[in-house]
């Protein structure tokens, strides 16, 4: 079977992209990447995305047709489903409910993360900030002996978590957060994803600047506190 060209349509700061990116990187799959502005969107744009957002997946069938997929989550499955041999999901259906389950909960997290990055307040950035805290100390109990969400295999969890975990490294240049004080696994598996290949990968070298940017653009409370 001829394996389909595939083009992930792309934005620097989206961690939903870097989900993506993570598992195509993982699977050591050959793909394009294709870099857009949501603020400037090329006309080609809304007619391929029907929520208006990243990441897409442009995939071209060899007779020449393409399918577009959207929603990281569909296409980290996809991904999964039908590129290399070894499975980033759990085979067992009840154990593969429970880590989509918390990629799910990851996702929350990113909405949180959203509040709180772009709080150009102190009680905001608090209340964001204990808000994350606490869904970390839940994540704590759920984790294993690691060095991954599952143990010595990296997962979909694992993809999921990394872009978040990528925020604070610039956060963490910039002021102490203290979400990870009392969350030692948490902090390992933090540590372990940091050094995967694939998720270094999945950001450019520009990536600290555009999240600075992003920040002094929001009037984030996070710049406030490192002045």
């Amino acid at each position: 079977m001829t394996t389909p060209c595939l083009t992930l349509v792309s934005h620097r700061l989206c961690p939903y992209v870097q989900r993506a990116a993570i598992v195509l990187l993982e699977k050591s799959v050959p793909f394009q990447r294709v870099t857009i502005d949501l603020d400037d969107r090329p006309d080609w744009f809304p007619a391929i995305s029907p929520l208006g957002k990243v990441p897409l997946l442009r995939v071209a069938r060899p007779d020449g047709s393409e399918v577009v997929l959207f929603e990281s989550a569909v296409i980290c499955e996809y991904l999964d489903e039908t590129q290399g041999d070894a499975r980033l999901h759990p085979r067992d259906p009840l154990e593969r409910a429970r880590h989509r389950g918390w990629m799910e909960f990851g996702s929350a997290i990113l909405a949180d993360l959203w509040h709180f990055e772009t709080a150009s307040d102190a009680e905001t950035y608090e209340a964001q900030r204990d808000a994350i805290a606490g869904k970390f100390a839940s994540l704590e109990s759920a984790l294993r002996d690691g060095p991954f969400f599952a143990g010595e295999s990296f997962s979909l969890v694992d993809a999921v978590f990394a872009p978040v975990f990528r925020y604070f490294d610039v956060f963490d240049t910039l002021v102490d957060t203290g979400v990870f004080a009392s969350v030692p696994k948490v902090r390992a598996w933090r540590e372990a994803l940091s050094r995967r290949q694939s998720v270094r990968a999945a950001v450019d070298a520009d990536y600290p600047r555009h999240l600075l940017a992003f920040l002094a653009r929001h009037d984030s409370h996070v710049l406030k506190l490192a002045a």
